[in-house]
This record gives C-alpha cells, sequence and structure tokens, in this order.
C-alpha cells in the first residue's frame, strides 16, 4: 500500500480479535467518503499539467535554462502519482536525465531527483550508484543520507542504513522520524514505530503542513491495520481524503478494511472501480481477483487476473511489479518455473527476505522442498516480519515435516488476518 512510500510494507501481528472472527462490528460508513469517490475534477493534476504547459513555453523559448527542466519533471512526477500511468514516470526520467546531463550530474539536488525516480521504478542498485554520486557533491548532505537510508532499506543493506540514520538525528525533524519509524517497523517493533510516526504527525499538524499531513495520515492508516487498531486506521484514511479527496491510496486502504475487516465484497468492488477511473493500476485488478475469489465467483476471479497481465502487456512496468508476478506464477505448478526466474531477478536486484521468500516459495510450489527450506532458514527465519512471508514459512516447514517449526508461526498468522486478508482464514487454519 510510494517518496517514501516503502513504509508500509513491512506487516506485524494484529490483535486476535480482528482476526479469527467472520462477523465483525461495523467500522466504516459509506457516507463518510462517497463523496470522495468518482470525483471528476483533481485539482493537483490541473495544477500539474497547467504548470507543465507553462515551463514548457518558457524552455522552447529559452533552451539553455536547463532549471525549467526540473520544473517540467517535478509535474509528470505529480501526475504519475495521481493517475498512476506509468508514461508520466518514465517522462519524469527522462527530463531528468537530461537535465542531469547538461550539469554534468554536479547538481545535487537533480542528481537526487533523479535517484528517487528510480527508487520509485525499483531500480534500486542504480539508484545506489546516484545517491553516493550526490553525496560526493559535498553539498545538502543530510538530504542525500536521508535518500541513502532510504535506497539501503530497499537494498537490504541494513548497517549501512542504520549509519545514515544516525548522522540525520533530529527528534524534531519529521524526516528523521518517519525513517526513525520505518526502521522499527523492518525490526518488528510496530508500537514504537506507531510512536515515531505519531510524533511526525503532530509535527504536520503544528507546522500545519498540508503535505506532510497527508503523508503521515495515510502512513499511519497503515500502521494502525497492521496493530489491529481498524477504526484508528480507518479514521485515518478518513483525514487523509479530507484533506486532498484524490488520494487513491487512503481509498484503498477504505476498501481493503471493508473487503477484510467487514467482508462486505460488493462496496469493497464499488470503491475500488471508482478509484480505477482516475488512478488505474495493475494492482487494483488483483485486489479485485481477491475479492472474486473470496466470493467463490471463479470466473470474476480468472476475468481480473486476466485484466492485471493484460495491463503489464500493455504497459512497461519494468521491475515495479516482479513480486506480484512471482506469487502469482508459484500458485501453479505449471508457472512455478517462472517465478523462480523472477524471484532470481529479485534477489540479484534487492538480496532482501522478502526476495528471498519469493525464491524460497516458487521452490517448494515445483516440489523442492528442501531447496526451499535451505533458502528459507539462510535468509528468511527470523529476518522478516509480514504476515505472508510467515505463512510461506510456515508452509516450508510442514512440507519438510518439521511440526514444531510450523506450529508457533500457525498461532501468530491466526492474529495476522485481517492483514493476510479472508482468503487465507482457511489456508492458515490448515497449516
Amino acid at each position: 500500500m510510494k517518496t517514501l512510500k516503502i513504509i508500509p510494507f513491512l506487516v506485524f501481528t494484529i490483535l486476535l480479535i480482528f482476526g479469527c472472527e467472520t462477523k465483525s462490528e461495523q467500522i466504516t460508513n459509506a457516507d463518510d467518503y462517497t463523496k470522495y469517490l468518482g470525483l471528476k475534477d483533481n485539482k493537483s493534476v490541473t495544477f500539474a499539467q497547467n504548470e507543465i504547459d507553462f515551463w514548457q513555453k518558457k524552455f522552447d523559448a529559452a533552451p539553455n535554462q536547463i532549471s525549467y527542466l526540473s520544473q517540467i519533471a517535478a509535474n509528470y512526477s505529480t501526475l504519475f502519482e495521481y493517475t498512476g500511468d506509468i508514461k508520466n514516470l518514465y517522462k519524469t526520467e527522462e527530463l531528468l536525465v537530461q537535465s542531469n546531463e547538461a550539469y554534468d550530474y554536479s547538481r545535487v539536488s537533480t542528481v537526487r531527483s533523479l535517484a528517487r525516480n528510480y527508487i520509485s521504478q525499483h531500480r534500486f542498485k542504480e539508484a545506489l550508484v546516484l545517491a553516493n554520486k550526490a553525496l560526493a557533491i559535498d553539498e545538502g548532505k543530510k538530504e542525500t543520507q536521508k535518500l541513502l537510508f532510504d535506497v539501503q532499506m530497499e537494498l537490504g543493506n541494513y548497517p549501512e542504513a542504520v549509519k545514515n540514520l544516525n548522522v540525520i538525528r533530529d527528534m524534531n525533524s519529521f524526516d528523521y522520524l518517519i525513517r526513525l519509524a520505518k526502521w522499527n517497523d523492518h525490526k518488528g517493533d510496530l508500537e514504537t514505530a506507531i510512536t515515531f510516526m505519531e510524533k511526525a504527525r503532530d509535527i504536520a499538524e503544528k507546522e500545519d503542513n498540508k503535505v506532510l499531513k497527508i503523508w503521515s495520515y495515510s502512513n499511519l492508516g497503515d500502521f494502525y491495520g497492521h496493530a489491529g487498531r481498524i477504526q484508528d486506521s480507518y479514521d485515518s484514511f478518513l483525514k487523509t481524503v479530507a484533506l486532498d479527496p484524490n488520494y487513491s491510496y487512503a481509498l484503498k486502504g477504505i476498501a481493503w478494511i471493508v473487503f477484510s475487516k467487514e467482508r462486505n465484497t460488493e462496496e469493497a468492488n464499488r470503491i475500488i472501480d471508482a478509484i480505477a477511473t482516475t488512478h488505474n493500476t495493475p494492482d487494483f485488478y488483483l485486489l479485485k481477483s481477491q475479492i472474486a475469489q473470496f466470493d467463490g465467483n471463479k470466473s470474476e476471479e480468472i476475468k481480473n487476473r486476466n485484466a492485471y497481465f493484460s495491463m503489464m502487456e500493455k504497459n512497461n512496468y519494468g521491475a515495479m511489479y516482479n513480486k506480484y508476478n512471482a506469487l502469482i506464477y508459484a500458485e501453479n505448478k505449471n508457472t512455478a518455473q517462472k517465478a523462480i526466474e523472477i524471484a532470481k531477478i529479485e534477489v540479484a536486484h534487492r538480496p532482501t527476505a522478502d526476495s528471498y521468500d519469493l525464491l524460497a516459495w516458487a521452490y517448494l510450489n515445483v516440489g523442492d522442498n528442501k531447496k526451499a527450506l535451505e533458502i528459507a532458514q539462510l535468509h528468511v527465519a527470523g529476518k522478516s516480519f509480514e504476515p505472508k512471508i510467515q505463512y510461506h514459512l510456515a508452509m516450508i516447514y510442514k512440507s519438510n515435516n518439521l511440526p514444531l517449526k510450523t506450529k508457533p508461526i500457525k498461532d501468530e498468522l491466526l492474529s495476522s488476518l485481517y492483514e493476510l486478508g479472508p482468503n487465507f482464514e482457511k489456508k492458515v487454519n490448515q497449516l
């Protein structure tokens, strides 16, 4: 569930009461968010398009003014954030490369901007090269060290990430606190992670900074959900869309609550369909496929999965959806070998526990239990707290006849069913 929207991607335990129930008390109210669905006007998109036109005309009139390119690039990046159109991300890259080449990679802010673009594309090793190039410029070092922390975390270079985190230490800094929250999230200390994210939110509110408030509310929505604080999660997502009605990330968070907590598949689909009219990305089809699976609607499940792959074929998403692809291919023994190939690429690009989990899971699904166990024990066990990864680990242990290792994971997963989603309830109980 972004440009540091990398925080929500590690997961933690959820209170048992939210995991084991099939029917639960109502959290959401359609009247709270329906007004934000299907909005035709997006002030951020309109403003970005007008800015692009303005700066493009200025650049065309004075092509020696290279600084204009960064202005245009920043607004294409905004278009990507709000529309999900991958072409806008690549246009941003094109402009930033042009700008950096003109400056001979000597302007630190422009180098960092390109590095962040590469992070969005999941080109993490290239982003690291640029981050180190920015550091060597010896200007604005703290901003560069924030970037280095972000990249090193994505690459699984945790000792290096912590070094950069310590250098920027400032308990009154929003940027430091959100990274400190991410670090505690990574370690599995969700309570502490939430505490630091709330401190960051307080700073955003004190400064009345709309951008930072939107960012902190939406990420707290995720964190609260991980902690089983579903009402707090919902309230935080509502705060986000109250500030920015077109913020699809928060609306998707509400859709997940409606689906996973309340099991209201019709309403969840209504929300997703409304979001997709303005922010169309492949992952929405996968969510709709999950919902159809829970409804027992096989034809709709396959239809949405096919729509996902159709969108992947029509657009070049690079490595951005490798994880999704590997997980889908691993589900079918006929395509599990493809999952191994993708997982190997991911391990080469970012040797994290998440990447190794994909590889171990793929080997398990081609029937190589021992290979799966070897990879999992070396690179996954004790190194990630995400429930789906823990489920894979439990399945690998079970397949290798290790019940003493399987049972404690099963007990934890029973308290994580909200995060896993309704389709995992039966799977976890069968461990």
